[in-house]
């Protein structure tokens, strides 16, 4: 049931409108002018609103300026009888979702009724599944360690500056990124993430940078690149140490120059994207060893975040144990498997080569073999 709110200063209209609209089950409250409504908004939290734009002391046009101060996403639709093009006009400008004109026709409103609504109900659903997202790729963990990162990650996040991100497989590089990016200014706009480690070497410089149409064989069309892709965001290039030096090459000239030029192609693109960049590699290592350019080396690492083994930071597995056991029994819609406090003990006395990717494999290995509780013997028995 939607709650819907009628602002008109005529009685006749206001009930009529609440006639119609609750015969569609909805629940629906009036106000006689602009500052009832505004009160009204105060108290309760309402799906969709109706307004007036002719109305004594305050006008329509101030009473949709004011709700979008308090409330940017309930949709307002603006009822006018002396309606004009300039009028809508303004009016959706302001931010208004329709208007529509009286004499109120029927089917016009019950169409901009159930419009208004579904969007209502995208924009709930929208947040739902970002904060099923956003939770994917939360930190878990109160060890010192972990709150250093924390630490760094506040600190560096609302900068433009670029970040390196190290550690061993499996420590949760790409959650770290994906928390800059998440408490950066740039949250709202393109995080594109690249694994160069899974491109191959001939191919990372166009998945990179695009290419033009026939730039190479298998080039039957143009096509335009991560870092085209990323503009005015966020781009995470992870296991950056396995990039070809070709490549590193032309990244090196794009983070120098905001420039990226696609493959084949003499014009160069302006671009603006921050560059998070993640390795297990070390790549002072690679620098010695010729793999590794040392000027993209201190072009990429303006901050550096070492990101603790699971080795390093073993007081956070109790944590992290109940953290992946609600997510996988979610995920696979049993009841929330339970382990001991030996079971967990047992898992703690390991060493972890694999990290957190590990755990939560050996996690999701328990509650599918184990049983309602799960025991240190079960570890024994299914934990290599």
């Amino acid at each position: 049931m939607a709650k819907i709110l009628v602002i008109d200063d005529e009685k006749s209209i206001r009930n009529t409108m609440k006639d119609i609209l609750e015969y569609e089950k909805n629940e629906v409250d009036s106000a006689e002018d602009g500052m009832t409504g505004l009160e009204k908004l105060k108290e309760k939290t309402y799906d969709l609103i109706f307004s007036d734009i002719k109305m004594p002391q305050m006008d329509g046009i101030e009473v949709l300026e004011k709700i979008r101060e308090q409330n940017d996403e309930v949709p307002v639709v603006m009822i006018s009888g002396h309606g004009n093009i300039e009028t809508a006009v303004e009016c959706i400008k302001k931010g208004a979702f329709d208007f529509i004109e009286k004499p109120i026709d029927l089917n016009r409103l019950l169409v901009t009724m159930r419009n208004a609504l579904d969007k209502t109900s995208l924009v709930t659903q929208t947040k739902v599944l970002k904060k099923k997202i956003d939770k994917k790729y939360e930190m878990i963990g109160k060890s010192a360690a972990l709150e250093k990162v924390r630490d760094l990650i506040e600190k560096v996040a609302p900068t433009e500056a670029r970040v390196l991100i190290t550690g061993p497989n499996g420590t949760g590089k790409e959650v770290v990124a994906r928390q800059i990016y998440q408490l950066s200014r740039r949250q709202s706009a393109p995080f594109v993430e690249v694994n160069c480690a899974a491109i191959p070497s001939e191919l990372i410089e166009s998945e990179l940078f695009g290419h033009e149409k026939g730039a190479f064989t298998s080039a039957i069309k143009q096509r335009s690149g991560k870092f085209e892709q990323a503009n005015g965001g966020t781009i995470f290039l992870d296991e950056i140490g396995d990039m070809s030096l070709s490549a590193q090459a032309k990244v090196l000239r794009c983070l120098q120059e905001n420039v990226i030029s696609p493959v084949g192609s003499d014009k160069d693109i302006k671009i603006d994207v921050r560059v998070i960049a993640a390795t297990n590699k070390n790549l002072r290592e690679e620098i010695e060893k010729g793999n590794f350019r040392e000027d993209l080396y201190h072009r990429l690492s303006v901050i550096i975040i070492d990101v603790p083994s699971l080795d390093e930071r073993k007081e956070d597995i109790p944590l992290l144990i109940h953290h992946f056991a609600s997510q996988i029994c979610e995920e696979q819609g049993v009841a929330l498997r339970k382990f001991d406090e030996k079971a967990i003990q047992k898992l703690q006395g390991r060493t972890w080569s694999g990290n957190i990717r590990e755990l939560r494999n050996v996690v999701e290995r328990l509650i599918i073999l184990g049983g309602s509780v799960i025991t240190e013997e079960d570890v024994k028995n299914f934990v290599i």
